[in-house]
Parts: structure tokens; sequence; C-alpha cells
């Protein structure tokens, strides 16, 4: 019996079996709050700020400037929000055009508050273009927010560089950048970054093996930022709520597992990667970003006047998960937001689907997804023409009754 084959790991991955491990006497005995003063409650702070250590070590922080959130979305959002309720006055808030749509919504919201969004506009690979940050810079925006990997292509920014160049020309200006597809997948340092620039990045668990639910915003410690949530004061009084403790352990274990995997399972990777791109090319797929420095499991790709949607319909038949743009934001209709910024035509990006793949993915994975796609492609063309040939037969007849 067919096995199905998971290749969606932007949208999620399994959980780890050492991260269920670390997870689960949480879930049951030792079930304190850690905002208790018995040892059932000391014993959860300990869990939550060993996490705290190795989500730091991880990427490349101090345990006190990792803040835990529920999820990539909200570290986005305590950042952006967070940011501009302590700066006191509207500003300009500078993103990507090819940004996450929890960096694209609430810098949206800021417009109700007076704020205004400059976009910063990429090549057709992809990545910013170094005219559009000149031009951005000559604005001074004072709140940026530039993504390190993207979700759909996987093509990976200059966060660096943009961001000392932002710290160089607007002295006083906040950049941050949502490395929630990076983290776990490529080296990362956040105190690097931070000394060129970067005040803040966001990370999640459930991109790295680990449990939905935990995520956490890396910032600089002397940044001003105002909480989303009140009330008990947790996490230096950024996001208050009771902890969620297996998931925040859960994390823990994964950052950990990942950074020690990193290396090896980039190299792997890679090497499916460009196995399912020969592939793909030979059926005369379009292959988005692959001009530009990559994440090593990503590959978004479409046929011309193929649409996206159908294609992984009938894929999910043959047994093989993909996905079709971006899965957080896939109740909208239209074409992909960043293949557009990227110039692609609409009867191209309609019909993008990505593949992601993860540590259980294997070569016999890619070569079943080849042959599976193949037979999938004839299939529809077979419609296709069939469909032209009903429609001609259709005319004719009508044209002879007339």
């Amino acid at each position: 019996m067919f096995t199905p084959v998971y290749l969606d790991h932007n949208a999620t991955t399994p959980v780890h079996a050492r991260v269920l491990e670390a997870m689960l006497p949480y879930l049951g005995a030792r079930c304190g709050n850690p905002s208790s003063r018995h040892e059932y409650g000391r014993a959860a702070l300990k869990a939550i700020e060993r996490a705290r250590e190795q989500v730091a070590v991880a990427a490349g922080a101090h345990p006190t400037e990792v803040v835990f959130a529920s999820g990539g979305s909200e570290a986005n959002n305590l950042f952006l929000k967070g940011v501009a309720a302590a700066s006191g006055k509207p500003g300009i808030v500078a993103v990507s055009a090819v940004e996450h749509a929890s960096v694209r919504a609430p810098a949206r919201q800021l417009v109700r508050q007076g704020w205004r969004i400059l976009e910063l506009p990429v090549d057709d690979a992809g990545r910013v273009t170094p005219d559009g940050v000149t031009t951005a810079l000559g604005e001074r925006p004072s709140l940026w927010s530039v993504m390190l990997a993207n979700n759909e292509t996987g093509v990976l920014q200059d966060v660096a560089n943009i961001a000392s160049q932002v710290r160089e020309a607007v002295p006083g200006a906040y950049f941050h950048t949502d490395a929630v597809q990076a983290f776990g997948k490529i080296p990362m340092d956040f105190r690097a970054l931070n000394q060129a620039g970067v005040h803040a990045l966001s990370v999640a668990a459930h991109k790295v093996h680990g449990p939905k639910g935990a995520a956490a915003l890396i910032a600089d410690k002397r940044l001003d930022l105002f909480p989303l949530i009140a009330g008990g004061g947790q996490e230096r009084g950024l996001r208050s709520g009771t902890e969620n403790v297996a998931a925040i352990v859960g994390f823990g274990a994964a950052v950990e597992w990942a950074a020690a995997e990193r290396e090896t399972e980039a190299w792997r990777l890679t090497e499916l990667r460009a196995r399912l791109e020969t592939g793909l090319r030979a059926m005369g797929a379009a292959i988005f970003g692959a001009a530009a420095a990559r994440l090593p499991n990503t590959v978004c790709f479409a046929f011309a006047d193929l649409d996206g949607e159908t294609l992984v319909g009938r894929l999910d038949r043959a047994g093989f998960a993909i996905a079709s743009g971006a899965a957080c934001s896939s109740a909208s209709p239209g074409p992909s937001h960043v293949l557009v910024a990227m110039g692609v035509p609409d009867r191209l990006a309609r019909g993008a689907v990505r593949v992601s793949l993860g540590i259980e993915n294997t070569a016999r994975h890619i070569d079943d997804f080849l042959l599976a796609l193949e037979r999938t492609l004839s299939e529809l063309k077979e419609l296709t023409a069939l469909h032209i040939q009903r429609s001609r037969s259709l005319s004719h007849e009508i044209a002879h009754l007339s």
C-alpha cells in the first residue's frame, strides 16, 4: 500500500520524537503554572528558562532577548504594533513587497493610526532592489521589516546589508526581520545581525519540528515595545498570560536538535532539491527565484496556463501533499502577491505550486513525485484537448443550424 508523501514543510513540520518526549511530562504530572510559588510552579518556570536558553543559543542571542509568543504571526505583530505604539507618533513603515501576511496586515492596520506604508520593490528573483532601498531611505521610514527567507520561494534577503544602510541613513529607525522560515535551515546569528542594525527577529517552533503554539520575538533589550497583551506581566511584561509550558519546552528541544543537524540536513536537502528541479525543468516548468540564494528545501514552480489549485488537488489524490502559494494565505483566490511583485505573468503566477522538503523525505519520494506529476500533466493535457475538440464541434453545429 502506498504511503502518502508529505512535501509541505514550509507550512508546518511533524513534531520530532525527541521533542514529543520532552513535552509529555508537562502535559501530565508536571502541570504547574510558572507563576505559582510552589514546587510545581518552580519546576515549570525552570523548564521555560531552559527552553529560553536553548532558543537563544540556536539564534545567537542572549536568553534575556527571547520573548515567547504563540506564533510567528504574533511575534511579527508584537514588533510592528509594539514599536508603533511606543513611538508616540505616526511615521512611515517600510516593508518588502514579498512579506508574509502577518507583516503586511499589521502594517495596513497602522495606516488607520496615521502611518504610511512604503513598499520595497523586488527584482525578478524576489530580492529587494538596491535602488528601492535607496529611494526608501530618502523617505526616512522609522519602522522597517524585511523577511530573511521567503515562505513561498525560499529566496533569501541580504537583511544585514539593508539594515546597516538603514542604521547609517536613518538614525533611530527600528529594523525587524521575519526569520520564521529561515530559523533552523540556515546559519543565524542575532548578535551579528543586531550589530548590523537589526533590532528584532521572529522565529517559530512548528517550522523546525516543534509544536504549534510556541514562537518568539528575539529583541534587543533596548527596544521600546508596547505589549499587545496586558495582564500578569509575564515575559518581561511584553506578553502577559500563563505560558504554554509544554509547547515552549518542545520549542527548546526542537531548536537544539535542529541546530545540531542543520549542516548535514542542509546538504542533504540541497541534493534532493537539485534532483527535483532537474526533473521539473525536463517537463518545462518555470522555477521561481532559482537565480537567487534560497533555502535548501524550497522549490516554487509553475506550468503556463495550468491552475495551481487543480494541480495540488490531483497530486493530493495521488498521495503527495504540496501547496499552492502560501498555506497561510490559501483563502486568497488571486495569484501570489510574491510572484506578482517579481513580475511573473498572471497566466504563470496562477499556476504556482510549492514543494518544501523535510527530514523524512528521500530520493525515492522525489522520483515518485516526478512520475505522478508527469502523469497528472498528461491527463490534464488530454482533458484540455478534449475540451477544445468539444468546443469546436459545438461551434460547428451552431454555425450549421444558423
